[in-house]
């Protein structure tokens, strides 16, 4: 049960207009401790919405898009935990170059990667303060895959990072008949906007369905017969997650973040922006069904890292250790179960 005016801040930048990764990061986390704290759920800090109550500890998202709030807290309440999560942009640009970044790694009281090879993105002088919490998402279960059409999906809004044309050249290489490659997500510039609808025009094995809601665009994982990941950069991807949990297996770039996802000897990664290597992929998983069974046993293998309450059982030991920290709130003071947060702090 919630204790009164016990209230966790949680910064986002991206909120649910943006239907990204970091905004279900952030909505995932503030239902794990609803049930014990109060939760501000805000795009930053200070705020209104948080006036009549003493908060108790903050939750920011994104070291760079987040940093004005992290100094905000940091200056008025500089005994309270303030965790920071770091994002694909924060641990494989911003935290190297930009100094707002690299100052919200420095005044956090502990700081949370999204897949293990985050851990050595992290300069060594934060580290030892920095734990690994995978993202999750409940398991569906599997779906009957179409017969005469092998769907290949790549979900995540069209923006550099993502590097969404790769995708595009990919599907104009040569296929057998039945092969088709769906994209998901809204273009995030108008560029790649123009792009999509060319594509669309020259190929017409090639679908872009703009964005979807989430629900739509998980049933869309879990019929799909491969689920692609473009990404040049991430933080560990959503999408990944959601595709091992829909049994459907992964096509990845071979960044460290996709790396941390699936594990170093994963088969099936290319290297980024290698359309010819995606498309040779694409046609040996079509041809050749046990290495389409092999990524789907690869993937399988790693379901347990991306389970809810895997998931929940950490971010609320993470609250519960950044609480006990010396100069830091008692350690029952956010009312977090002893049940949930029994592992030991790092």
């Amino acid at each position: 049960m919630k204790s009164e005016a016990k209230t966790v801040v949680l910064v986002s930048p991206a909120m649910a207009e943006s239907n990204n990764g970091n905004w279900h990061t952030a909505h995932r986390w503030a239902q794990f401790l609803s049930g014990y704290c109060d939760i501000a759920l805000l795009p930053q800090w200070p705020s209104p919405q948080v006036t009549r109550v003493e908060p108790q500890a903050m939750v920011a998202l994104h070291a760079r898009r987040s940093a004005e709030s992290i100094q905000a807290w940091a200056k008025a309440w500089p005994g309270k935990p303030l965790i920071v999560v770091l994002t694909g942009t924060d641990l494989y640009r911003d935290i190297h170059f930009d100094a707002d970044a690299r100052q919200s790694l420095a005044l956090a009281s502990r700081l949370v990667v999204l897949q293990d090879a985050g851990l050595a993105a992290l300069p060594d002088a934060w580290r030892a303060k920095a734990r690994v919490i995978y993202q999750s998402a409940p398991a569906l279960k599997p779906a009957c895959k179409p017969v005469h059409r092998f769907g290949v999906l790549m979900v995540g809004h069209l923006r550099d990072e993502k590097d969404p044309l790769t995708f595009m050249r990919a599907a104009a290489h040569g296929f057998a008949a039945g092969i088709h490659f769906d994209q998901i997500g809204e273009a995030l510039a108008p560029r790649f906007a123009v792009q999509a609808r060319a594509t669309a025009q020259r190929l017409p094995h090639y679908r872009w369905l703009g964005g979807l809601p989430r629900a739509q665009t998980r049933q869309r994982i879990k019929r799909a017969h491969l689920l692609v990941n473009c990404s040049l950069m991430e933080g560990g991807a959503q999408v990944i997650m959601e595709a091992v949990q829909s049994c459907t297996p992964v096509l990845a770039s071979r960044i460290s973040g996709n790396i941390g996802m699936l594990g170093t000897g994963y088969a099936g990664y290319f290297a980024p922006g290698d359309d010819a290597g995606l498309a040779a992929l694409v046609r040996r998983c079509a041809a050749e069904p046990a290495f389409l069974d092999l990524l789907q046993g690869q993937c399988a293998e790693r379901a347990p890292l991306f389970g809810p309450q895997t998931e929940k059982r950490l971010v609320i030991n993470l609250l519960a250790c950044a609480a006990g920290s010396p100069g830091g709130l008692p350690h029952d003071h956010l009312a977090l179960p002893a049940s949930l947060s029994s592992l030991p702090c790092p």
